[in-house]
């Protein structure tokens, strides 16, 4: 894990494990709601990660890790759609082999992603510790009567 964290180091660092370029390209408009606002591309030679430069760093580092998220898990998408490839300057479009575009979670590989972009994020010190009693959770856990001294990291009950 790059110290101090940066994506672009990760990615770097992914890239040289991997022996295959990996590149980030930050889209120069915004992503419509409903509409991906990071996609992985991995062509012949090549992989990149398309996010939307419009957004917080904070965002834009989310949607980079989630993306490698993807990319480490080897994950594939049956969608094919040369429109999307527009932002990339490829001479053959046909070329890329994966597109997968962040449009839901209830996905199993969106949750994947998303749960190794959260590990990420955490080890690299970027996810704020959740507070046992703050906020609405504080009240629910209190109106419940759950115990306060509940480990971190506990999940809740199967069922």
């Amino acid at each position: 894990m790059p110290d101090p964290f940066s994506a672009q180091d990760l990615c770097d660092r992914l890239a040289a494990e991997r022996d295959r370029p990996l590149r980030l390209l930050a889209l120069p408009t915004p992503t419509v709601p409903g509409t991906p606002s990071g996609m992985l591309l991995s062509v012949e030679t090549e992989d990149f990660i398309l996010y939307d430069g419009q957004t917080s760093p904070l965002h834009q580092e989310h949607i980079i890790v989630h993306e490698i998220g993807h990319l480490v898990c080897n994950h594939r998408s049956a969608l094919d759609d040369t429109r999307l490839y527009r932002h990339l300057d490829i001479t053959d479009p046909r070329s890329v082999r994966r597109v997968l575009p962040r449009i839901r979670y209830g996905d199993e590989q969106e949750q994947e992603a998303e749960m190794i972009a959260t590990l990420i994020l955490e080890a690299a010190g970027r996810v704020p510790a959740p507070t046992l009693l703050s906020g609405m959770l504080g009240g629910l856990e209190s109106a419940m009567g759950l115990r306060v001294g509940r480990p971190t990291g506990a999940s809740c009950s199967p069922g």
